[in-house]
């Protein structure tokens, strides 16, 4: 059986596959990609997808862009399967739909969606969003202090209709607006911090 072959009831934890966007080259950053950044003594893109299998994720993909091949050198990703993103330049909208094309065909019902700049957001707090999911209809987001963000459930009968919608940095952010009535947010912020690693200064939040 191949990786593209991996039954969703082989899973642990059930049909949810982890989908970390680690793509990004940290233009407010000089110029380094946030994969690369170091979060205590593990890489953030390391620490990322650690926290994924923590919450119960068994299959974890990672979508890889600005200098994917010194990530494939230096990250210890053994068992998640890397996704590279050509057109990472063009924004995070790029990489999610890179990201859920890999995951089609494997069996996933939903994507656990998380971002590498959020170190912030750990295990807790993604496995609240995961046990949200019902069928492959789901739409779940963590929320802070009733303000939605991430991390993400995206059920597999969306999709098509968010990939056809994510460009540029935006994301899944149109197609959620649209279908708002149909989210159910998850209060995270007793256990997370949504923080973002954009800028020099944000660096401070590191460990």
């Amino acid at each position: 059986m191949t990786d593209n072959e991996v039954r969703a009831e082989d899973q642990v934890g059930g049909p949810v596959a982890g989908l970390l966007l680690a793509a990004g080259g940290g233009r407010r950053l000089g110029g380094r990609p946030k994969a690369l950044l170091e979060h205590r003594g593990h890489l953030l893109v390391e620490h990322a997808t650690d926290m994924l299998r923590a919450a119960g994720c068994a299959r974890v993909h990672v979508v890889l862009g600005a200098r994917a091949e010194d990530v494939r050198a230096r990250a210890a990703l053994d068992g998640c399967v890397l996704v590279d993103n050509p057109d990472w330049e063009q924004g995070m909208g790029s990489s999610l739909r890179a990201g859920l094309r890999s995951l089609t065909g494997t069996g996933a019902r939903a994507a656990l969606v998380a971002l590498v700049d959020q170190p912030g957001i750990g295990a807790e707090a993604m496995a609240r969003v995961g046990a949200g999911y019902r069928d492959e209809t789901s739409l779940v987001s963590a929320a802070y202090a009733g303000v939605r963000g991430h991390p993400v459930l995206l059920g597999a009968a969306h999709w098509a209709g968010i990939a056809a919608t994510a460009t540029g940095d935006r994301g899944a952010r149109a197609y959620l607006r649209e279908h708002e009535a149909e989210i159910a947010l998850v209060e995270c912020g007793d256990v997370a911090r949504p923080y973002d690693i954009d800028t020099e200064a944000d660096l401070g939040h590191l460990e």
